[in-house]
């Protein structure tokens, strides 16, 4: 029996060991991340979240708990990716100048035949930026594998002037919800539960 996290992502391996699960494997997948036109944010985290589980799922044990996620951010309701390149990457910066954005998270729990699945939402207010920070931080390489051309956790913590919600949840990973989530696959981190410990 094992706790799989179905990411790469650093960032979702450190939070998970903030709230003291340690005992995990992490299993990234190539799951299909293409989404329907028009798609609602909070409905493509929640599809792409689960897609990931359930590629997960079929490499996993019946026993085991999949822990999978999908991050985006939207401006004004259109969904903003990772930038394929420099320009792009500058043209997604010049948008979220000044304004607020929202980042959504999608989150699936999976064991077996029984799937949760849900999403967080925070808003991220950037300050006015000239074009000559923009260039700056996109000469720092940082924005070029973030959703929305940006990360919180680094240089990008000096762009956003608030945040309204989950802080962690703009980091790829809503500890509040995904806390409360675990609890009903037995596992309660709060209570010093680990991976291991995983009815």
């Amino acid at each position: 029996m094992e706790f799989i996290l179905a990411s790469g992502s650093p960032r979702r391996r450190q939070l998970l060991e903030q709230i003291g699960i340690r005992n995990f494997v992490v299993r990234p997948t190539d799951a299909d991340e293409s989404l329907p036109d028009g798609i609602d944010p909070g409905a493509a985290v929640e599809l792409l979240s689960r897609r990931k589980g359930e590629a997960a799922r079929a490499q996993a044990g019946e026993g085991d708990l999949i822990l999978s996620a999908d991050t985006v951010v939207a401006l004004d309701g259109a969904i903003l990716g990772k930038p394929h390149s420099r320009e792009e990457a500058v043209s997604m910066l010049t948008a979220l100048s000044g304004r607020t954005h929202q980042v959504y998270t999608g989150v699936t729990l999976a064991r077996g035949e029984d799937i949760l699945t849900e999403h967080e939402v925070t808003a991220v207010t950037f300050r006015p930026l000239t074009a000559a920070e923009i260039d700056a931080y996109v000469q720092s390489g940082e924005p070029m594998d973030k959703a929305g051309a940006y990360g919180i956790q680094g240089l990008g913590a000096l762009l956003a002037e608030r945040l309204e919600g989950d802080y962690f949840n703009v980091m790829g990973l809503p500890l509040c919800r995904l806390g409360r989530m675990l609890t009903r696959f037995g596992l309660d981190p709060l209570a010093g539960g680990t991976g291991e410990e995983t009815p």
